[in-house]
């Protein structure tokens, strides 16, 4: 039995494990599982944000000229934007093959969630790109702003790059290098110990999906959501895969770790240590790239929100009298695609935008009252879609320029 087969044992032997602990609904386990999946989830944003700053700035540091730069970033680029896009549209035609009913008024007015939602939108679209200019140096790493944290990482890549080569240049690389060798030991024994976690993570899943939640109303609009998301999955990044040569089944394979751990920190950011982890050590990508395309990614790359801001828009919109006739739709796509390659790689991050969307175009928020109490579901599987498309950009660009591994 190979180490790969044994430890694909181990992590369903968890999650089997954790379905049944949840199941049994006893408050002292429920604690505890509780407890081990905030201190997993505190140990994932702990260790993301020196490694997304440490994996941009020793990548750009050290790529030896700045054509390869150019050439690494025009290919994540491309191929960001050609899954994104794909994820929009299969979104859309979904929509109108599906196509959810509207809600009566009384479904979303005055009720909790609505109220909730409502004091949510008071936040500006672009107040989230404000705040992810920093005006110190601390600050985007205390905050966690994911944007901010490149912003940084780049300028600094860029300048000890553009430096002369020295005795002073050289110092700065090795404290970097050493300081990222640190991080991402420290990272290694967090994946080690992650089967833990993931018993946890899937005890407070099955017991948070016991609570009653009401789906009836919004069925179909979840239908639309999901299965956009799973086509997306499944179907469209395959074919992408297979287009550039590379067998989609063993990428999946590879890459179990990292959609579990997504699906339950509900993070893309968070998730960063292990999907670099499984890029390096298990589809076998090079260094080069993983540490400069997988944080970047989850930034950029938002299959998972571009379908979640497109359907919800238009679901709100329909609720709001709009109507969606094709330059409509097809202009929602390109506003959800933009959307999406800004979206924050945190929790809630596609909801939130999604929220300002409609907040300032006047249309029913109190809807998206009606969408919170499943959003948790529909995060979780975003997220996967997310991380997935971030490991399947990283592959193909690997593959497409392997010559700069060399």
């Amino acid at each position: 039995m190979t180490k790969q087969v044994k430890q694909v044992i181990f992590w369903v032997g968890a999650l089997i494990m954790g379905a049944i602990l949840g199941a049994l609904h006893v408050g002292a386990v429920d604690n505890v599982c509780d407890f081990v999946a905030t201190v997993f989830t505190r140990l994932f944003k702990f260790t993301a944000v020196p490694a997304i700053a440490v994996s941009v700035l020793t990548t750009l540091a050290t790529l030896g000229s700045n054509k390869e730069t150019a050439r690494i970033f025009r290919r994540t680029i491309m191929y960001t934007l050609l899954t994104t896009v794909a994820a929009s549209t299969i979104a859309a035609i979904l929509f109108f093959i599906i196509k959810p009913e509207v809600l009566s008024s009384a479904a979303y007015e005055g009720t909790a969630a609505a109220e909730k939602v409502q004091s949510m939108s008071s936040s500006s679209f672009l107040s989230y790109f404000t705040s992810a200019i920093p005006d110190n140096i601390i600050y985007p790493f205390v905050s966690g702003n994911v944007l901010s944290i490149l912003i940084v990482s780049f300028a600094f890549g860029f300048a000890i790059s553009g430096m002369p080569e020295s005795e002073k240049k050289t110092s700065i690389l090795n404290v970097v290098l050493g300081f990222q060798e640190l991080v991402f030991k420290i990272i290694g024994w967090i994946i080690t110990i992650l089967p833990i976690g993931i018993i946890a993570f899937t005890a407070q899943l099955v017991k948070e999906m016991r609570a009653d939640i009401a789906m009836e109303s919004i069925g179909k609009y979840t239908a639309v959501v999901l299965s956009g998301n799973l086509i997306q999955f499944f179907i469209v990044l395959s074919l992408f895969l297979l287009a550039r040569g590379l067998n989609p089944v063993k990428h999946f394979k590879n890459m179990i770790p990292a959609i579990l751990t997504a699906l339950f920190t509900k993070s893309s950011a968070a998730t960063l240590p292990v999907t670099m982890d499984c890029a390096e050590n298990r589809v076998k990508c090079d260094k080069k790239f993983t540490r400069f395309i997988l944080p970047m990614c989850t930034t950029i790359n938002m299959n998972g929100c571009a379908a979640f801001i497109l359907v919800t828009s238009l679901f709100v919109m329909k609720n709001g009298g709009v109507d969606l006739n094709i330059f409509t739709v097809i202009a929602w796509i390109l506003i959800s695609v933009i959307s999406a390659v800004g979206n924050a790689g945190v929790p809630m991050g596609c909801f939130f935008l999604t929220l300002s969307l409609m907040a300032g175009k006047g249309m029913p928020i109190g809807v998206m009252g009606v969408i919170l109490p499943i959003y948790a579901v529909i995060d979780m599987i975003e997220t996967a879609v997310n991380i997935y498309s971030d490991s399947c950009v990283c592959a193909m660009t690997n593959k497409d320029l392997k010559d700069l591994a060399d």
